[in-house]
């Protein structure tokens, strides 16, 4: 439990972070938001991030491009039944691709771009909405959706609130930052970040 916790969360912590620096409107428009809520206040709590939604859109189009699981844990059919026309067998072993779905353009404008707000109006991400499961969904779903997001969206903004970030020179972002991932059962980033960090004044 904790493996899956912290992995995951490490996964979806260093794609976010990928794609800020990639996009940094995006980023200058979250930091904004962040130092507005807070104001002059050093440490966020759980009582600030009620008020930063553009935070949460952020993370969620994370979890849609990157989900750290793209394939959920397998299911096993207990009856013979028929879905979308398909005969499932009883007994036969089924896996849900939830990247297939959450880059889907029959659900998603542009999918395989990076547009947090998109995410402004309410997608709920706990299995009600089944246009995004990267947590699975129903009785079955991961057990640990509010924890994680409470603790990528504390992290994520303390992150941002705390600290200004760049790419190394040389990298541009869009043409050299190297997207490329790792295979398993978590999706990292292949070749790990790296950033320039600077306290922010």
């Amino acid at each position: 439990m904790f493996a899956a916790g912290t992995d995951t969360t490490l996964a979806v912590l260093e794609w976010t972070m990928t794609e800020l620096l990639r996009h940094p409107n995006v980023m200058q428009k979250l930091q904004n938001e962040i130092r507005n809520v807070v104001s002059q206040k050093t440490h966020i709590t759980e009582q600030h991030l009620n008020n930063m939604h553009y935070l949460k859109a952020v993370i969620k189009e994370t979890l849609r491009l990157h989900p750290p699981s793209p394939l959920l844990i397998p299911r096993e059919s207990r009856q013979d039944t028929k879905i979308m026309g398909y005969d499932i067998a009883a007994g036969t072993q089924v896996i849900v691709n939830a990247f297939a779905i959450s880059t889907d353009s029959s659900y998603w404008d542009q999918p395989l771009e990076f547009q947090p707000e998109r995410f402004l109006k309410n997608v709920d991400i706990k299995g009600n909405d089944f246009h995004l499961i990267p947590f699975g969904a129903g009785r079955r779903g991961c057990p640990g959706i509010s924890f994680a997001m409470v603790v990528n969206e504390l992290v994520l903004a303390n992150l941002v609130h705390q600290f200004d970030w760049s790419l190394p020179n040389g990298v541009e972002r869009d043409m050299s930052l190297n997207m490329s991932e790792t295979n398993g059962l978590t999706i990292h980033r292949k070749f790990p970040l790296m950033a320039i960090v600077s306290p922010h004044l």
